[in-house]
């Protein structure tokens, strides 16, 4: 089974005629390339939050300890 490649559609303004092109190698490696950095924004995103969360609920049994917070903790509950 053959995989279908991805298509575009490309409107002359001057004529109104609409055709459907299928994509380029170069637009298919471009797309492939903004996959992959979005995934790895998308991880960078996902671990900053699972930090802030972290420090977060640490600050949190500190206070409910009475132990001294760091200066991340404390910034974290003074936004």
């Amino acid at each position: 089974m053959t995989e279908e490649r991805p298509t575009k559609i490309v409107v002359n303004c001057e004529t109104g005629l609409t055709e459907i092109l299928p994509l380029t190698d170069e637009e298919m490696a471009e797309r492939e390339q903004m996959a992959i950095e979005s995934e790895a924004k998308r991880v960078l995103d996902e671990k900053a939050a699972q930090a802030l969360s972290d420090l977060k609920a640490s600050a949190k049994a500190k206070l409910v300890a009475g132990t001294p917070l760091t200066i991340e903790e404390a910034a974290t509950l003074v936004l």
